[in-house]
């Protein structure tokens, strides 16, 4: 019993899904640069566990009580849900975080091995220019 009341628990439950919305999306493009710079299994898992209690206690709420979805337009809403609150929030920031980390290191990793054309030699260095010429 919290407060004098005892069905105030679930609230511990609310907070982080009311905390995901402004804080997720830093979070997930946070876990989706680690992933891109440290491929492995310790980011892969931080990425589905970090998010897991806000997206599924929110997916209970919308989910429940079931006879709800007998409800004109109660279909819609859970798919509106989802799109904003799972694919939104969730998992476009963690794919522009990894994808801007990859496209940036792909163009700087070209830019380090590609920086002379193919075929041509480089410039000559100033102190063998002297040793070669009479």
């Amino acid at each position: 019993m919290m407060y004098g009341y005892s069905d105030e628990w679930w609230v511990l439950l609310c907070v982080p899904v009311v905390l995901w919305v402004p804080f997720g999306p830093f979070l997930m493009a946070g876990l989706g640069v680690w992933c891109a710079r440290r491929p492995g299994r310790w980011p892969r898992l931080w990425s589905v566990l970090l998010p897991l209690v806000p997206v599924v206690v929110s997916a209970v709420a919308m989910s429940t009580p079931l006879d709800s979805w007998d409800r004109a337009g109660h279909t819609e809403d859970f798919l509106g849900y989802a799109l904003v609150y799972v694919l939104g929030i969730t998992v476009l920031p963690w794919a522009l975080g990894y994808g801007m980390t990859r496209g940036a290191r792909a163009v700087r990793g070209r830019r380090k091995t590609g920086s002379e054309p193919r075929g041509e030699p480089g410039p000559e260095p100033e102190g063998e220019r002297g040793l070669t010429e009479p």
